[in-house]
């Protein structure tokens, strides 16, 4: 077992670094590669690429085996660093990016679903606690690790480390995996389908991503990217219907265990997110805080998932069903969050970090209690499928958050601007104490934004805490089946209520 664990840990911490670590080196790799236009597309590119490949991996392994596909994955993840080291011009690094997104996307599901086929449902939650800590301290870890690689080493030290990892994944994952049985290896691939998953995936990522920044929410640019999405959607429901082998079968969402845990899943992620965006900013707008100080005033959020991750691998198995543990993960998410829209400058910090935390220990709780609520629910034969499906909503829930928190505090900004009379183009950034141009504005003035700023956190808070409680209706309607005790006892029988 600690062999197939060992691979798969080790996936997933490719997974999570490569997400994140290169965001510091962007200065270095635009000034060594003499491009500063699309810099963003070095982390975009891999991001949509992942997201939209993470249900193609899941969908073809149920197929033709995890082991089989998880070594595809790895080999084009290794190749394509190796690329990116290598890369002479921004475009070639972007290009290869997006290869590594293509065996990216693999990493993470292909290692949720493993973990689902050699563990039973009942004592999944201590595996997933070991992997949601691998993927926390990655997340946290991967930006201070890609700054200091780039300003004492090089960039591209950043790509040539996946290779030693991602070989020693390889042959773990390989050798881990060799218990499971072979699939047939015959399954008529739904390209239709597929392509339409993915028009829907990108449209509405670059609509989350360029929406209030590159183009107003308002704009004929993102309405026309919001309406592809919605048509990718019906078109992939009417194709699903009459595949032979479809990407999303659509028994998946005659199982109501199975929908609503997903629902209440992307939920919880847009929740995790829109606070990983807005309490930095809260810190530094707010109470004063510098970029550092934020980062570590964010840390007890970050810990506490992790604190509940844990809490669902000692429940699990003592407890047996997973509604409780969701009921009150979601209650704990929604009281932190209910704290956090109600606090004013005047509250002492220990209260924000005594919210956030008891938020973060409730969220995390909820991100494993209903993955291994969806997994008890699913078929063996739809367990590669299911889990890529859920991976890619929590995706969607979590693009969904942050462009949300943006979205909120920029509105609220700009409507303080305008009542406080401001002309000269300022923002956020203008608030920040220290900012010259937040000196030179008058003390009336600074008061307005500030309270327009203030104002912008409570909605942000608000909408995250109606999100929570949102979620935890849908957890209260949703099946409270027993957590099977073997990965080969039948599933079907839990499929409706």
């Amino acid at each position: 077992m600690m062999r197939v664990i060992g691979g798969i840990v080790l996936c997933i911490l490719l997974a999570a670094l490569d997400q994140t670590v290169v965001i510091p080196a962007v200065p270095a790799i635009a000034n060594d590669l003499n491009g500063f236009g699309h810099l963003s597309w070095i982390v975009t590119a891999y991001l949509i690429v992942s997201t939209v490949t993470t249900p193609l991996y899941g969908k073809l392994s149920d197929s033709f085996g995890r082991r089989r596909l998880l070594m595809v994955a790895i080999t084009l993840f290794i190749g394509a660093s190796v690329a990116c080291a290598l890369a002479q011009t921004l475009g070639q690094l972007i290009l290869f990016r997006a290869l590594q997104g293509v065996g990216g996307g693999g990493l993470m599901s292909l290692a949720q679903a493993a973990i689902a086929d050699v563990v039973a449902p009942r004592q999944r939650g201590r595996y997933q606690g070991y992997l949601a800590t691998v993927w926390a301290v990655a997340s946290i870890a991967g930006p201070l690790v890609g700054g200091w690689v780039s300003d004492h080493m090089s960039w591209r030290w950043l790509f040539w480390v996946n290779v030693p990892l991602g070989l020693l994944a390889m042959f773990m994952c390989y050798r881990g995996l060799a218990m499971l049985p072979a699939r047939g290896g015959r399954a008529r691939v739904d390209w239709l389908g597929a392509l339409l998953l993915a028009v829907a995936i990108v449209a509405f990522l670059l609509a989350m991503s360029w929406g209030g920044d590159v183009y107003d929410w308002l704009s004929p640019e993102l309405g026309a990217l919001l309406l592809a999405a919605v048509a990718a959607v019906l078109l992939l429901t009417w194709q699903e219907r009459r595949a032979a082998d479809p990407m999303l079968p659509p028994r998946l969402f005659a199982n109501r265990a199975y929908v609503l845990g997903v629902a209440a899943s992307a939920l919880a992620a847009l929740d995790i997110f829109l606070c990983i965006f807005a309490l930095p900013l809260h810190f530094q707008l707010v109470r004063g805080a510098d970029a550092s100080t934020s980062g570590l005033l964010v840390m007890p959020f970050l810990l506490a998932t992790v604190a509940g991750n844990f809490i669902v691998a000692w429940l699990a198995p003592r407890v047996g069903r997973m509604r409780g543990i969701l009921t009150a993960g979601y209650i704990a998410g929604a009281l932190g969050l209910i704290v956090l829209a109600l606090v004013t400058p005047a509250v002492p910090l220990a209260v924000v970090l005594a919210a956030m935390t008891l938020a973060g220990v409730g969220l995390g709780i909820t991100m494993v209690a209903t993955l291994m609520s969806v997994q008890n629910a699913l078929e063996r034969r739809d367990t590669g499928a299911g889990t890529g499906a859920l991976l890619v909503l929590r995706s969607l829930g979590s693009a969904l958050g942050g462009a949300l928190a943006g979205t909120l505090l920029t509105l609220e900004f700009r409507q303080a601007l305008a009542a406080s009379g401001v002309t000269q183009a300022l923002d956020l950034g203008a608030l920040r104490h220290g900012s010259e141009a937040f000196a030179q504005l008058s003390p009336s003035v600074r008061a307005v934004l500030a309270g327009g700023v203030e104002s912008g956190f409570h909605l942000i808070f608000a909408v995250g805490a109606a999100a929570a409680v949102l979620a935890l209706l849908i957890v209260r309607r949703m099946p409270d089946v027993e957590l099977r005790s073997s990965v080969t006892e039948h599933a079907a029988t839990l499929a409706m209520d």
